[in-house]
């Protein structure tokens, strides 16, 4: 049975478990991004999914596949200097992407994660609906297109970050007095704003059972862009209810591999801002020597050795 890995192969986190499964000896295939237009992808869906995939002389048959590990980016536009429907090249990478796509949500191997599952991160109001449902508090919360509406909440509650609100990634930023102006601007584009929680920040990542919590400490409003300031990323325990409402929420979810993002408030309670379903994980690996691309790495391999359909 063959694992596949869809991704960059230049990227940290694919190299941290692409690393593990060849010491595992793990039969293992990677659909390297970089090489899409050298990519072409056949399907036949009827009872079954069949199917392959070929790259330059390299050809993969898609029903040998046990289990998957996804980390696609959005290479069309490194594919051509021209993006749009009028450049062979563009079309060519969105067909490939687009296929390879439609096979991950549709083939009975494990696959970490599905893009279905990974949905729930496009909007964030929706997720943080969810993630109030396994116990933890989330901050007071608004989404709007309303500048009066932000200011009324700045004005409420004192001191307030603000992101997008989309799935892609943003940066975490705290509202200063030289932005009433600028807050004109949501007008023309939805704004997420939270209450401030002052408390030190966890992130916790779950690989199907296995939790590995790290503590944070930073005193940037985005420890991700500290502009020079220190970082410290030191592995901890967290509380045993902590750990399994975070196995709790992943398994929701339907995401085996899950980056939680946390804060203890002042006042003791765990906060939850965001559940990532497709975490940058070596950053934290390799702050801590915490062992999670191995981890990944022994779930994919152990669900292929045991037949690997889900």
């Amino acid at each position: 049975m063959l694992i596949l890995l869809w991704g960059l192969s230049s990227e940290r986190t694919m190299a941290a478990v692409i690393e593990p499964l060849h010491r595992l000896g793990a039969p293992t295939r990677l659909i390297d991004q970089l090489d899409v237009l050298h990519t072409a992808v056949r399907l036949d869906v009827d009872a079954r999914v069949r199917g392959s995939v070929r790259i330059r002389e390299q050809t993969i048959d898609l029903e040998a596949v046990s289990a998957v590990y996804l980390r696609p980016y959005d290479t069309r536009l490194s594919a051509t200097t021209s993006p749009g429907a009028e450049d062979a090249a563009w079309r060519h990478a969105v067909a490939v992407e687009d296929a390879l796509a439609s096979w991950s949500e549709l083939t009975p191997a494990l696959v970490v994660n599905r893009l279905e599952a990974m949905a729930t991160n496009s909007s964030k109001s929706y997720q943080l609906r969810q993630i109030s449902r396994f116990g933890f508090r989330v901050p007071e919360t608004l989404v709007t297109t309303d500048p009066r509406a932000a200011r009324d909440f700045w004005a409420r509650h004192g001191t307030v970050v603000y992101k997008s609100v989309s799935g892609i990634r943003s940066r975490v930023s705290r509202l200063r007095p030289g932005d009433h102006a600028r807050l004109d601007d949501v007008a023309a584009c939805p704004t997420q704003f939270q209450e401030f929680v002052a408390g030190r920040d966890h992130r916790v990542h779950v690989v199907a059972t296995d939790v590995f919590a790290s503590v944070v400490e930073c005193d940037a409003d985005d420890y991700r862009y500290a502009g020079g300031r220190p970082v410290d990323i030191r592995a901890c325990l967290l509380p045993r209810e902590v750990e399994d409402r975070c196995r709790t929420l992943a398994e929701a979810l339907d995401l085996p591999v899950a980056g939680i993002d946390l804060r203890q408030g002042r006042d003791g309670e765990w906060y939850c801002f965001e559940v990532n379903p497709s975490p940058a994980f070596a950053f934290y690996q390799d702050a801590t020597s915490q062992p999670i691309g191995e981890a990944v790495a022994r779930f994919l391999a152990g669900h292929a050795a045991r037949g690997g359909v889900e």
